[in-house]
Formats: C-alpha cells, structure tokens, sequence
C-alpha cells in the first residue's frame, strides 16, 4: 500500500445512477425496500451493514450502514437505546475492516441534509476502505483542540478552536472504548444543537469518525455553503462566538451540571 496517493477516482457513469431523495422527495427510497438490497454484511435488529450498491469510489471497498427501517427518523432523534447501539456496531464494524489489514484506511463517516453531499434522506452512514490512501496523513492534533463544553473520564466534548474547514465544527475524543455510550451522546447532543438552536437555516451536518493518537474521535460539523477562502485558498475562518455557543450548548443540555468556564 502506497502513501503516494492523494486523489480518490470518483466514477462519474456510477454516480450518474444513484438516486436522489433529499432534494427530490418523490424518489422511491432504496433502503426502505430490505427485500432489495444487495449483499448485507451484518445486522443487529434494524441496523444493517450492506455492500454499497453504487461504489463510486474506485480503489476502495465501499459499504453503507443503514441505522435504522424508520425513513423520516434521524440521529438527533434517536432514543438512547437505539444510539447506543448504533454507535456500538458501527464503530466495532469500522474497526473490524481497519483491522483486516486490507486497506491503508478506513473511512466512517455521515452526511445528513442538502449541503451534506449526500444524496440518499434515508439515515445511514458509509464505511469505506481505502485501498492507497492514509486519511491520517491529514490530521493534526490541533484539529480537535477546543472549548470544553463538557467531560467525563474518558471522553470530552468540545467546540474547536481550530477547526479543519472553518466556523464551528464539534469534537468528541474517545480515550476509553467502554465510554463509547457516552461518546454517543455527545454526538446527538451536536447534532440536534446543530438542527434546531445552533442556526434557523441549518438543515445539514457531516459526522466524522477518526483514529489518531490511541484514541477515537468524532467531529460534527454544521454544514452550509462552504465558504470561497477555504474552496480558493483552504483557508479555515474561526466565528468570533464561540464562547457564546458553548454558554448555549451548557444551558440547553447541561444545565444541572456545575461547569467551570469554557477553556
């Protein structure tokens, strides 16, 4: 496996076929239909791991982790039970295929919304193994540094100080695996500030998943028109309220919490 690479070979004539449900609500949904999906890879109740039906990516193994047989639900949302295992199973099916050897990385990520880059409505999340290229050659510790909006052993949340693309983006590091359930939470809290305080026009959130430094990380980040510095020139901005949101973020979900202020 070679570092070399640095551009994954999008299939366009794939791509030309996939479906599109978030914007076009009329498109029938392919994950509703069970009876129809092709090869499935694991299942834990309605949470499915499938071979991805359309792999634009070429050098990569591409699968697609359907959360859950309810079409309109979304993680924000989810009740605890259901988010735990969730993220049980899918961080375990993430590391299961990085431990195969068989690839120089994993990806595990989620786009929900419009401005996601995704194209099915449907909740699901994408584990996808990288045959030549190491998404870690791009990660710096300074990435997930923040303001601490909230921590137990063995997991913190916080708003980072410098974020990879700009503007707000959420971090939750993982130094304990049987916090796991925790880490979860963390993430819906993001989530759901992100859809419903965080902007009356965010419709639209990435979720991704790292390994770095011995530890798992997991970064959500509110999704608008990515702004022409960062396109042009990679030029992440940081918004001057960031405090600010943290005092929002501690009120809404924290409250009975006594914190100390956000460093």
């Amino acid at each position: 496996m070679s570092s070399s690479f640095t551009h994954l070979l999008f299939d366009t004539r794939i791509g030309s076929q996939k479906p599109e449900s978030i914007r076009n609500r009329d498109t029938k949904c392919p994950f509703c239909d069970r009876t129809q999906l092709d090869e499935i890879l694991a299942e834990h109740g309605p949470i499915l791991l499938v071979k991805n039906k359309y792999p634009v990516l070429q050098d990569s193994f591409q699968t697609v982790l359907i959360e859950t047989d309810e079409c309109e639900s979304e993680l924000s949302i989810y009740k605890k039970e259901h988010l735990h295992k969730l993220i049980r199973f899918g961080v375990e099916k993430w590391l299961e295929m990085e431990r195969s050897g068989q690839y120089a990385s994993v990806l595990f990520f989620k786009n929900h919304g419009p401005y996601s880059g995704g194209t099915i409505r449907h909740p699901h999340m994408q584990i996808v193994g990288l045959k030549h290229i190491d998404y870690r050659n791009q990660l710096d510790s300074s990435q997930f540094e923040g303001l601490v909006i909230d921590r137990m052993p063995g997991v913190e949340f916080n708003l980072s100080t410098r974020p990879r693309v700009g503007f707000f983006e959420f971090n939750v590091i993982l130094s304990q695996l049987e916090r796991l359930d925790q880490m979860a939470d963390y993430i819906q809290t993001a989530a759901h500030y992100a859809l419903t305080d965080f902007h009356k026009n965010c419709n639209s959130y990435n979720l991704f998943f790292y390994q770095f430094e011995g530890q798992i990380v997991a970064k959500v980040v509110p999704r608008f028109i990515t702004s022409p510095l960062f396109i042009g020139f990679a030029i992440p901005q940081v918004a001057t309220r960031g405090e600010e949101v943290v005092a929002e973020i501690r009120s809404k979900y924290y409250r009975d919490k006594n914190l100390p202020a956000a460093t």
